[in-house]
Formats: C-alpha cells, sequence, structure tokens
C-alpha cells in the first residue's frame, strides 16, 4: 500500500515538472516556426498530454477490458471539459479565439453524438456494438481534422504569439521531449498504481475506467492547461482540452476500437449526455457575457457540475 502511494506521488511530480517543460518548449516551436499558440494546442500539447490515454486505452483493448476503454475516453474528455476548464477558468478568465468557438468547439459535440449514434448502430439490427469499420469510420475523420489543422497552420504564418520566451534549437527539443517523457511516465505511475490501490477496493472497471484511470490520464492535461494559464497562454490551455478531447474520441477510440470491436455499455449514456452537455454549455457561454471569453462564474459551473457527477458516480457504486 504504501509503495503504491509513493510511485503515485512520484508520478504526480514527474506529470508537474513534464507539464513546465512542455509548455516551455511547445510556445517556443510556436515562435520559432511563427505559428500561433492556438495550433501549438491543437497539435502537439494535444497530441502530447493525451499520450497516457492512448497508451491506456491500446492496452485496455488488447487485453479485452472494453468498460476501461471506454471509460478512460469519455471520463478523460469529462474531467478535461469540467474539471481542467473549470480551474483554469477560475484562474484567470479564459480569452478564447474564434477558430475555436466556431470550429473546435462544435466539432467536439460532433465526435460525442457520433458515438452515441454508432453505439446504438442505428443503421444496423444490433444495438450496443461499436465496429471495425466503425473506428475507421472515426479514424477518417480525425485525417479531416488534422488536414484542417494544417490549412490553418499555413494561414496563422504571421500570427505569431508576442513576448514568448524563445529557447535554441537543442534546449527546445529538450524541453519538449523531457516533458513528454516526464508526462507519460508520470501518467502511466499514477494511473497504474491507482487501479491496484481501487482494485483492491472492490470498484468496478466501469467506475475505475471513469474516475481513476480517466483522472490518472487526464493529470498532464490538468498540470499542462494549468500551467498554460499561469504563464498567460490561454491559447494553449483552452485548446490543448478542446484539441485533446477531439484526439480522445477520432483518435484514440478509434484504434481502441480498431484493435478489438467492443460491445457498448448503456450505463455510459449518462456520461455521454453530461460531455455533449457540457460541450453545448461551453459553447452559449462563449455568447454571454464577455464574448468570447470563459468566465470565471461560468468555470465555477463547470467545476460543481463535475464535483456533483463524481459523487454521483461514487454514491451509484455503494
Amino acid at each position: 500500500m504504501l509503495i503504491q502511494v509513493f510511485l503515485m506521488i512520484l508520478g504526480f511530480a514527474l506529470l508537474v515538472f513534464g507539464a513546465n517543460w512542455f509548455v516551455d518548449g511547445a510556445s517556443s516551436l510556436a515562435a520559432k516556426y511563427n505559428v500561433s499558440n492556438l495550433t501549438i494546442g491543437l497539435t502537439v500539447v494535444a497530441f502530447g498530454t493525451s499520450a497516457p490515454e492512448l497508451a491506456v486505452s491500446a492496452f485496455a483493448s488488447f487485453s479485452d477490458h472494453q468498460e476501461i476503454v471506454f471509460g478512460n475516453v469519455i471520463g478523460s474528455n469529462n474531467f478535461n471539459l469540467f474539471l481542467i476548464l473549470g480551474i483554469a477558468g477560475l484562474i484567470a478568465p479564459l480569452v478564447v479565439q474564434s477558430n475555436t468557438v466556431w470550429k473546435e468547439i462544435p466539432l467536439s459535440l460532433l465526435a460525442v453524438i457520433i458515438v452515441f449514434f454508432m453505439s446504438y448502430n442505428v443503421f444496423s439490427n444490433e444495438a450496443h456494438f461499436l465496429y471495425r469499420y466503425e473506428g475507421f469510420v472515426l479514424l477518417g475523420l480525425f485525417a479531416a481534422f488534422m488536414i484542417r489543422i494544417y490549412v490553418q497552420l499555413k494561414s496563422e504564418q504571421n500570427d505569431q504569439a508576442q513576448g514568448t520566451k524563445q529557447l535554441n534549437g537543442v534546449k527546445m527539443t529538450v524541453f519538449i521531449v523531457a516533458g513528454l517523457a516526464a508526462l507519460v511516465g508520470g501518467g502511466k505511475l499514477v494511473v497504474n498504481n491507482a487501479i491496484v490501490l481501487a482494485s483492491d477496493m472492490g470498484v468496478s472497471e466501469k467506475i475505475i475506467g471513469l474516475t481513476i484511470v480517466a483522472a490518472g490520464t487526464s493529470l498532464p492535461e490538468l498540470v499542462t492547461s494549468v500551467v498554460a494559464v499561469l504563464k498567460k497562454n490561454n491559447d494553449i490551455a483552452v485548446g490543448n482540452v478542446i484539441g485533446s478531447n477531439i484526439f480522445n474520441i477520432f483518435f484514440i477510440l478509434a484504434i481502441s476500437i480498431i484493435i478489438r470491436p467492443m460491445p457498448y455499455d448503456a450505463r455510459f449514456n449518462v456520461d455521454l449526455l453530461l460531455l455533449a452537455g457540457g460541450t453545448m454549455f461551453l459553447f452559449v457561454a462563449m455568447f454571454t457575457g464577455q464574448k468570447k471569453k470563459l468566465d470565471r462564474w461560468e468555470a465555477a459551473v463547470l467545476l460543481v457540475t463535475f464535483i456533483m457527477y463524481t459523487l454521483y458516480l461514487i454514491l451509484g457504486e455503494v
């Protein structure tokens, strides 16, 4: 028991240091190539901080633990949306760029709707199953998303963030690689040891996936986004969360389904509906109060909703 606790603390430390290094390296990369912080947040940082989700979901799929796969993906997205944006938005109101408001947020909502329809196989006689071809459909949508990001990147060559600290080439590479390694290693330490502790308490795989595994694999996003806000890089904070949510469904869930088609447990409906509702709330929040900004009271709503949702999950297991 004490060994698991120690390793979890070590994992948290790796996440904190890794996030600092990775944000500094990614911001410097944006400045070096005249790419906006938003694009870096949607690609490099989102990919890097989602690496733990990818590793855990792929391993769980290979091991035939589909509830952990789905719980990890949907749970991580809820964690990202409600807890991370809630905490980051309380630290400082988050200014959101037009591209994120009109393109990324609606796309993340569309991803949830697509998964819901796929899980019920509205065009098939057999319900509650995710087939391999549907994984390829999600992967195709991810490819389309990346093409759009590439086009956006090309159009933003002159949209460089001002005041970004630039590192030299070698130092920048070391920061990005070391930060990513620390994030992945820290996430793995936290998740593996949390699963051991939770399993000893007799908690179901669904709840493990939605809570401990989701929280553990989302810790890089949490630390990275909070550090980004403290460093006045709001674009990385928001882009990281929305980009990770799109990445989790269109890529991580897709790969997991391709590895092993999986049954869909209807008990995940509540979690999917919460994710859809939270994404819609975020979109509407962009047009209330100060336009294209997540105000502190709106961030508080997200945070309180997440606390109530977590209590619902815990009480449901009692």
